[in-house]
This record gives structure tokens, sequence and C-alpha cells, in this order.
């Protein structure tokens, strides 16, 4: 069963893969990555192109889905956001409703900042983001408090060696 966000999601993914994208959007779109407040005199500068092509393309890159939100990347540690835990949980109910109270859990969690669901002996796996160990085990405690889980393992991050949302173009 699909929700209605997966639905738009995956509507969204298909709009994506009918546009065209030739080497300019390419180019485009790895300036975005690289620098998204850059200008749009800058960006047109870098790939070779006026303005106003370049406006064009980025407009019809938003609208078919190609470009999502826009956002500014924060230094977690620089915050206080010094742990980071990978948590994998295994679960015995599969029914709709505990999806949807599980799916609702997560995305009122801001310390979640990825979730996956799995394939595999591991149904999902979290990217959880928080002050320490302390602030972990609160967030466990209160997911654990809204829904039934199977088994969770929590694994904290020793040392973040890559991280990027930077797609190979």
């Amino acid at each position: 069963m699909i929700c209605a966000e997966e639905h738009m999601a995956l509507n969204r993914k298909d709009i994506g893969m009918s546009v065209r994208i030739d080497e300019t959007d390419r180019k485009i779109l790895a300036e975005l990555q690289r620098d998204a407040s850059q200008s749009l005199d800058d960006i047109a500068k870098n790939v070779g192109s006026s303005k106003t092509p370049v406006w064009n393309r980025i407009r019809k890159l938003k609208e078919a889905g190609v470009i999502g939100q826009q956002t500014v990347m924060l230094d977690a540690e620089a915050l206080g956001f010094e742990a980071c835990f990978f948590v994998l949980i295994r679960t015995s109910e599969h029914d709709a409703d505990w999806q949807a109270r599980f799916l609702k859990a997560l995305r009122d969690r801001p310390e979640v900042q990825e979730a996956h669901r799995l394939a595999g002996d591991i149904d999902y796996i979290l990217k959880v983001r928080v002050k320490n160990a302390r602030a972990y085990d609160v967030f466990y405690q209160a997911l654990i408090s809204e829904v039934r889980v199977h088994n969770v393992t929590a694994l904290l991050s020793m040392e973040e060696i890559k991280s990027t949302v930077v797609l190979p173009l």
C-alpha cells in the first residue's frame, strides 16, 4: 500500500525521468550542487551560457522535479550535535496501521535525519543526530513508547569519513 506522500514522490520521479537532460543541464546542476547560493550570472558564466537560458533551464528542471527543495547545510558538531547513531530496526509488524504510526513517529522527530526501508534481515535503518548518548536514549525511549519494534540496534559513528548529497552527474 502506498501512502499519498510516497505516491507524489513516485509521480515526481516519473516526471523527472521524462525530462531530457543535456550536457548544459548537467553543468548547471553540478554548479547548483557545488554552491546553490551563487548568482545566476556566475552560474551562466561557469557553464558557458547567458543568464536567461540558464534561468529557463533551472525553471524547467524545478518544474520537472529534478531540482527539489533548496536549503543550507549546517555543521552539526559546531551546533553541539556531536553524536551520530545509525539505528537498525527489526519489526514483526508490517500492517498499514503500524507503518503509519512508525512513519509519523519518524517524521515528528527532528533527530532523524534519514530513514530507509531495507531489503534483508533489517527492516529499517535510521540516521539519528543528537547531542550525546543521553539524548539518544531519550529519543529511543520515546520511539519505543509509540511503536512496537522487535529489535533495535544502535551503532555510534566514531568518525564521519565522507558525507555528501552531491550526485555524480
